[in-house]
């Protein structure tokens, strides 16, 4: 189980490129850039990513690949966008590996929770403005608006929101109805990327500014003061 990464290829870790350098098959998902696969040149390579709206790689025909070339092949990396344990469903993985019989371990990546917003200039908490700050998954399971956004709304925490895009109407709606319409809150698409785009706005006025920036996943979205504190970065 390999982390990739946000998605900047350099972001991968020297313990990476030697796993994969090692591996006989990789099982690659949707957001991991395909030149990290240059480092697996004689690994049979297989994508299992989970694109919105298409049903082709449900999660128990992935835990299935991973045990089925474990047994035929050997050495299998599977290979996931940003830290396999942070929303990746990593863990359920490694769990139906054991449950076969197969030995594996994990090589975390750079979340993107962290990595992103820092990459693009958002400091996550701040001496006297935010002292903490809360991940959470804006969609549950059954497809519902994840409770966690109605507690965050009355706290000074950071929130960082991941999968959120298609619930942002619903978390805006969270705010408002709280009184909370002044809150800064950004949106990074693509981050890392060389195609990132960033906007940012209050709750009352962030749906326009998404319209006019085309903005859509995917995207991370930080809610709180701290996006006031956004920072020039230079180029690397």
């Amino acid at each position: 189980m390999l982390g990739a990464g946000p998605g900047d290829p350099d972001l991968m870790t020297v313990k990476g490129v030697r796993i994969l350098s090692e591996a006989d098959v990789v099982l690659y998902d949707n957001l991991v850039d395909r030149r990290l696969l240059d480092y697996a040149p004689q690994a049979l390579k297989i994508f299992v990513g989970k694109i919105p709206g298409d049903n082709r790689n449900p999660q128990a025909s992935i835990n299935a690949l991973i045990v089925h070339y474990a047994k035929s092949h050997g050495h299998v990396v599977r290979l996931k966008g940003g830290d396999p344990f942070v929303f990746g469903r990593g863990s359920e993985e490694v769990e139906e590996a054991s449950r076969a019989g197969i030995q594996s371990c994990v090589v975390p990546g750079i979340s993107s929770v962290t990595s992103v917003p820092t990459l693009a200039g958002f400091p996550l908490t701040k001496r006297g403005i935010a002292q903490s700050f809360w991940v959470i998954t804006a969609t549950t399971k059954s497809g519902e608006l994840c409770k966690d956004i109605h507690d965050g709304v009355h706290s000074r925490a950071t929130l960082v929101v991941l999968m959120g895009m298609s619930k942002l109407p619903a978390i805006v709606s969270v705010f408002k109805e709280a009184g909370r319409g002044d809150v800064p809150i950004a949106i990074i698409q693509n981050g890392s990327r060389e195609n990132e785009k960033v906007g940012f706005a209050t709750i009352d006025s962030i749906l326009e500014r998404v319209q006019a920036l085309a903005l859509s996943n995917p995207a991370i979205i930080i809610i709180g003061e701290v996006v006031n504190f956004r920072s020039v970065q230079s180029g690397q």
